[in-house]
C-alpha cells in the first residue's frame, strides 16, 4: 500500500532547499511541495511571537494542499514553535530539524563536546542544548548565534574565496574551535550551503552535522513506520511557492539544486492565510 500524498516543507528563505536536496536524495519517490517565506526572511531576529505568526501563515498555506507530513525546515521554527504546531494540527505528522541533528550529534562526538551555531531565536530557546543534555546529560554544549550568515547566503556570499562570508564565518566560527568541540551541529538550513566554508576553517577534527540532511532520514523513518511511504517505483515531483519575487529564488534553487527551475515557481500571498 502506498501514499502518494505530498510532504510540505517549509522556511523562512532558500535554506530549506538544502532539506529539498536530501529529500530528493533519501526520499526520490515523494511528492514535495516547499514554500519559501522570502518576503519575510530572516525569521531569527524576530520576536517569539511574531515567528509564532509566520508559521502558522506558513503552515496554514502548506495545508491548503492534501498532505501527509510536514517537514519544518527552518532552525528558529522548530526551536520556538514545533511543539505549539504539532499540537494545533494533531492529525499531520510534523518533523523538525532539532531532535534529529541532536541525536546525530550525540552519536559522532567523541569528546562530548558539541558546538551549535543557529540563528539569535534558535540559541536564546536552548533547544538544541536542552535535547543534546536529554540524550547525553555530559555533554558540553556551546551554542552561537550567527545573524549575518542568512542575509549573506539569501545574497549569494557563501562560495569558498568570497572575502565577506570567510571573514564573517571565522569570526563566528573562532570561539567554538577554541573551546576544542569535536562536532558542530549546522542549526540552520541555510548553513549547509556554507558547509565547505566551514569545513575548511573547522578543520577535519571536527565533525559537521546537518539539521536538514538529518530531519530527511527522520522523516524516511516516520513515514516508514506509519505506513506512509509513496510508491517506490515511481519519482516525485517538488512544486517551489515563495511569498516574493521568484527569479532571484529561482536562480538560487537551480544552482543549487542543479535543475533548471526557471519559471516553475510561484508566488503567493503569505498575508491571506
Amino acid at each position: 500500500m502506498t501514499d502518494t500524498r505530498p510532504v510540505g516543507v517549509f522556511d523562512s528563505g532558500l535554506g530549506g532547499l538544502t532539506a529539498i536536496r536530501s529529500l530528493l536524495r533519501i526520499l526520490p519517490e515523494e511528492n514535495l511541495i516547499y514554500f519559501g517565506d522570502t518576503a519575510r526572511v530572516p525569521y531569527g531576529n524576530r520576536a517569539p511571537e511574531t515567528i509564532l505568526q509566520y508559521a502558522r501563515q506558513d503552515v496554514r498555506f502548506l495545508r491548503s494542499f492534501h498532505l501527509k507530513a510536514m517537514v519544518v525546515a527552518c532552525g528558529t521554527i522548530s526551536t520556538t514553535s514545533l511543539d505549539t504546531l504539532q499540537a494545533e494540527n494533531p492529525d499531520l505528522p510534523f518533523v523538525g530539524v532539532v531532535s534529529p541533528a541532536c541525536r546525530r550529534a550525540a552519536e559522532v562526538t567523541k569528546q562530548k563536546r558539541v558546538g551549535v551555531i543557529a540563528t539569535r531565536a534558535s540559541v536564546r530557546s536552548g533547544a538544541y542544548e536542552a535535547a543534546l543534555r536529554r540524550l547525553d546529560p555530559e555533554i558540553a554544549v556551546i551554542g552561537k548565534p550567527c545573524p549575518l550568515f542568512v542575509p549573506l547566503v539569501e545574497n549569494g556570499r557563501f562560495r569558498p574565496g568570497d572575502i565577506v562570508i570567510e571573514t564573517v564565518a571565522r569570526e563566528y566560527l573562532t570561539p567554538l574551535l577554541r573551546q576544542n568541540i569535536d562536532t558542530l551541529i549546522l542549526g540552520c538550513t541555510h548553513y549547509p550551503l556554507l558547509q565547505e566554508v566551514i569545513a575548511d576553517i573547522c578543520g577535519a577534527s571536527v565533525t559537521l552535522v546537518s539539521a536538514g540532511e538529518e530531519a530527511a532520514y527522520e522523516l524516511k523513518r516516520l513515514l516508514k513506520a506509519r505506513n506512509l511511504r509513496g510508491d517506490l517505483s515511481h519519482t516525485g515531483e517538488a512544486q517551489f511557492f515563495v511569498s516574493d519575487q521568484t527569479e532571484d529564488f529561482e536562480n538560487m534553487a537551480s544552482l543549487f539544486l542543479r535543475e533548471d527551475l526557471r519559471h516553475t515557481v510561484r508566488r503567493i500571498d503569505i498575508e491571506q492565510y
